[in-house]
């Protein structure tokens, strides 16, 4: 049959990424306490298309998602991404998977287990025979209480939800469950999704005592990914959802830790 992709086209203009996204496909992830966790990915996939090709040939993108069989990791990425290339004759390629992680926590008194989730995103991009990169993004809420409405109030302080995005690059492996670990303990208190009285009055008072700004939660947290070699890059945001205000304040912190 006519190959219409690879006709030669005639008006000579390269394009940067062509490809599939919003595939919602099933992925089997690495999972540090039950070995494999199975998932739901939104799953993006181009390549680098060079001016003298008409198209892609947008079935191979499936076709190699399919010769992995939704196993996905950061361990794994740079050859799928390789394997791209190869499949679709590319010099570049990325890929985007974006899913929700699930993990067991154990409420701090009454020892209770439950699910709780954070959004995780991968990234890559290839270029072949020169350059693999990989960036980790975990989104997770936590809990944060007002240093300066607990100081000026007779009794209580104001405390809302907010969510912590962060995005790394690593050299060597680093679960998700570290970063979940980073993220919360830089907060006042970490979420649960189930809790009795006693946890309830727990996690209550220990947000009291450890009230936090976006400034602070984004600096604690910068603080112990400093101290993380493994860690090389980091882009972090707090977004706080003010419980008093008709707004929303925020922090960022990004560092390259390659260049210090």
């Amino acid at each position: 049959m006519r190959d219409v992709q690879k006709e030669i086209d005639t008006r000579r203009i390269q394009i940067d990424r062509v490809g599939v996204r919003g595939v919602s496909y099933p992925v089997i992830l690495m999972d540090r306490d039950n070995k494999i966790q199975n998932t739901v990915a939104k799953i993006s996939m181009s390549v680098m298309l060079p001016h003298e090709y008409r198209g892609t040939h947008m079935s191979r993108f499936i076709e190699t998602l399919e010769e992995y069989q939704g196993r996905v990791s950061p361990s794994n990425l740079e050859n799928f991404t390789k394997r791209l290339c190869e499949k679709l004759d590319a010099p570049e390629s990325s890929v985007s998977f974006d899913f929700p992680y699930y993990f067991r926590k154990r409420a701090p008194v009454s020892k209770i287990e439950s699910f709780s989730k954070c959004d995780v995103t991968l990234q890559a991009n290839y270029e072949a025979g020169k350059n693999f990169d990989m960036v980790i993004g975990l989104g997770l809420n936590v809990q944060t209480l007002c240093p300066c409405s607990k100081e000026i109030s007779r009794y209580g302080a104001h405390n809302q939800r907010a969510l912590v995005s962060l995005q790394v690059r690593c050299e060597g492996l680093v679960w998700f469950e570290e970063l979940i670990n980073l993220i919360e303990d830089s907060s006042s208190a970490p979420l649960f999704t189930l809790l009795k009285r006693e946890d309830e009055k727990f996690i209550t008072e220990l947000s009291y005592e450890r009230p936090r700004f976006v400034e602070d939660v984004i600096r604690e947290l910068a603080l112990k990914l400093d101290n993380e070699q493994r860690i090389l890059w980091y882009r972090a945001n707090v977004t706080s959802y003010e419980s008093i205000h008709n707004h929303d304040a925020f922090a960022e912190i990004e560092k390259d830790k390659r260049k210090n």
